[in-house]
């Protein structure tokens, strides 16, 4: 693998913790299809797309739905999320993110963003920070979810760098597995327990700086 010239950011739970609003608004639907909905149970949603969230929900809800009704739930759902998120302030943003975003900038290192959000613009126009990212890949420009390499793979093609000058930092063990697919180096952010894949794990942003970038 050769030198790093990129860094790729997934959104939620590295840039900023858009997770607890998915599981209000997740909890909120079971609530109307008659379940609790756990934070152990949300734990499984982590990194997963709307529809395949919904999927487990109504799983773990043992509740069989039509594809028409199902639908309609995960548009409700994104609505209540939705709703959240447009009260979003850049104060949200997670420690460490901003110091190390300014840090890459004047190193000339490039920045993208990897997210399967469909939401993800929304979310960087709200917390005021759409103009560090180079590259903007999200849930509205890609096919495949992860732990499919494709997110990752065209941020590296919009920035024009090799994937193996890239790397990814992701709190989702399937976006670990994506980015390692990708033939990417990966920072875990969170628990090692559970990104132990990743090259390196690191509880946050904070104090994170270049000369960690090196594998």
């Amino acid at each position: 693998m050769g030198q790093i010239s990129a860094c790729i950011f997934d959104l939620d739970g590295v840039v900023v913790d858009t997770a607890k609003y998915h599981y209000q608004a997740w909890k909120r639907l079971g609530k109307e299809l008659n379940f609790d909905f756990s934070e152990d149970d949300n734990e499984r949603l982590k990194g997963v797309s709307r529809m395949d969230s919904l999927n487990i929900l109504l799983e773990i809800g043992n509740i069989t739905l039509s594809e028409e009704d199902k639908l309609a739930y995960a548009d409700k759902k994104n609505i209540w999320y939705k709703e959240f998120v447009m009260k979003m302030t850049p104060d949200e943003i997670l420690p460490g993110v901003l110091d190390f975003f300014k840090e890459l900038k004047d190193a000339g290192y490039k920045i993208a963003l990897g997210s399967a959000s469909k939401n993800a613009v929304a979310i960087l126009e709200k917390l005021e920070i759409i103009d560090w990212f180079d590259v903007i890949i999200d849930g509205t420009k890609t096919k495949k979810a992860k732990p499919d390499p494709e997110v990752f793979l065209l941020g590296a093609k919009g920035l024009n760098i090799d994937p193996a000058n890239c790397v990814v930092f992701e709190d989702a063990e399937a976006g670990v597995e994506a980015a390692l697919n990708a033939e990417m180096y990966c920072v875990g952010i969170g628990s090692p327990k559970n990104l132990g894949k990743a090259h390196k794990v690191m509880p946050g942003l904070l104090n994170m700086n270049i000369e960690k970038l090196t594998f």
